[in-house]
């Protein structure tokens, strides 16, 4: 008489819908609730700073809408050298972990500008050619701090024209200011969900050295210049 053999049932591979909608451990969720709440408070900073620069220059208040947008760049850098700091602690753990959780590619209609959805294009070609949720977690990541720091340095240099008068095309640049906010925020909301899905796969015994990581700033401050590729080590 032959037997069947019974096949091991395979194993379950888990959706970034899952892991969003998951409830974190109390540790983790303290941990994620902190990290989110120090990127909004940055981007609550700057996103009031620039509607009050654009207020000002609706009532005809030059100068005054040049001197805050001036403040409006220099807390954009700020919030972007957070989520690049972010994205660099993000890939460091990993390296520790066995269990890469998945992630979506990035989706061009989610943004407005040209830099953001090019890398979203990018990103989404090679999400079909990586194999391997580790492949396409640390690509995710490099791809957005890539972007965050494109963005940063158009943003930037849209508002020092701006606040210096040396553009001939001030209402461009305005534009552009807008649209590069709206990129940004989210970028801030894709590393929040990858932040969420790692945080779920992240061995809690490893969850208090990411929290330091994440604590300890790599990056030095170093003067503006066009970001390069694959600044997020795989």
């Amino acid at each position: 008489m032959l037997f069947r053999r019974k096949r091991k049932p395979a194993s379950v591979r888990r959706l970034v819908c899952d892991d969003w909608f998951a409830t974190l451990p109390r540790e983790k969720a303290q941990l994620f609730e902190a990290v989110v709440r120090r990127w909004e408070s940055v981007y609550a900073m700057m996103s009031v700073s620039l509607d009050e620069a654009m207020c000002l220059r609706s009532r005809g208040e030059l100068v005054c809408a040049r001197q805050q947008v001036s403040i409006t760049g220099e807390l954009h850098e700020r919030l972007a050298w957070t989520l690049m700091d972010a994205a660099a602690a993000m890939a460091d753990r990993c390296r520790h972990v066995s269990d890469i959780p998945a992630v979506e590619p990035l989706k061009t209609d989610f943004f407005r500008g040209d830099t953001a959805q090019s890398a979203a294009t990018w990103n989404g070609i090679l999400h079909r050619v990586l194999m391997g949720d580790r492949s396409r977690f640390f690509h995710k990541l490099r791809i957005l701090s890539d972007t965050v720091g494109r963005l940063n340095f158009e943003f930037t240099e849209a508002a020092d024209d701006i606040s210096q008068g040396s553009t001939v095309h001030p209402g461009a640049c305005w534009k552009s200011l807008d649209s590069l906010h709206f990129d940004i925020n989210t970028c801030l909301r894709e590393l929040e969900v990858v932040m969420k899905s790692l945080l779920r796969a992240l061995p809690t015994e490893q969850v208090s050295a990411f929290s330091q990581r994440l604590d300890t700033p790599t990056r030095a401050r170093r003067a503006r210049s066009r970001p390069s590729l694959a600044r997020v080590p795989a």
